[in-house]
């Protein structure tokens, strides 16, 4: 995960998350990581249009942005 984090920051790549708060809630977002820490992360949240701290070990989900193809 963390070699993850590192090389989007590196490449300014946008990644995908899914993200478990620390209410328990679920969210889908996409993010800029900005750096990387022992057991966080700061990135530019598109979906809060903010930067904002995130845990590593609450994240279930990250990978590469997806397009959408629409038709085939």
């Amino acid at each position: 995960m963390k070699g993850l984090l590192t090389r989007a920051a590196n490449r300014r790549e946008e990644l995908e998350m899914i993200y478990l708060d620390n209410k328990g809630n679920i969210s889908q977002r996409r993010i800029k990581v900005l750096s990387v820490y022992d057991e966080s992360f700061r990135a530019y949240c598109y979906v809060k249009r903010q930067q904002r701290t995130f845990k590593i070990c609450n994240v279930l989900s990250m990978g590469p942005v997806r397009s959408v193809r629409r038709g085939a």
